[in-house]
């Protein structure tokens, strides 16, 4: 696991992305991306978090920044959670957990007393040089996308 912080060069990554191809941050040089690690595909959380950056989308955009979400579910799954829900935000599937161990969001967690391996929801936003400018651990959905908008406009 990896300890970033702010002002770190966030480590590079290609994976597999919904509506097929391929997402690398270096191919975003010049742009802010907002990186945002959730645990998994149509719980209620995490529709609710890909929904508000879906709505905000065109502010993203306008802002000159790049959401993408993240998770160890399958570029099919993530397929089917996008359809459902009619996402535009970007989903790339890191099954194999390279860059969820890189950027240190898979963790042990315990529910019910039990622990097991899993995403901690984080956000991670990098300026379009590359570099993390803002991290935000163990997220709150409500209104988590607006607080985020307003940190790359102030950037």
């Amino acid at each position: 696991m990896t300890d970033l912080n702010v002002g770190d060069k966030a480590p590079d990554f290609t994976l597999p992305r919904n509506g097929s191809g391929e997402i690398s941050l270096s191919s975003l040089s010049g742009k802010a991306v907002v990186l945002y690690f959730y645990p998994k595909d149509d719980t209620s959380g995490c529709t609710a978090q890909a929904i508000d950056f879906s709505a905000m989308g065109a502010e993203f955009e306008a802002a000159n920044a790049v959401v993408i979400g993240v998770s160890p579910d399958s570029v099919k799954s993530h397929d089917k959670f996008a359809a459902k829900h009619s996402l535009t935000v970007m989903l790339a599937s890191d099954e194999e957990r390279q860059v969820l161990e890189a950027y240190g969001v898979w963790k042990e967690k315990s529910m019910y007393g039990k622990k097991y391996m899993g995403v901690e929801r984080t956000t991670y936003l990098v300026s379009p040089d590359g570099k993390i400018a803002q991290i935000w651990n163990k997220v709150k959905v409500p209104s988590h996308a607006q607080i985020v908008l307003d940190a790359i406009k102030a950037l």
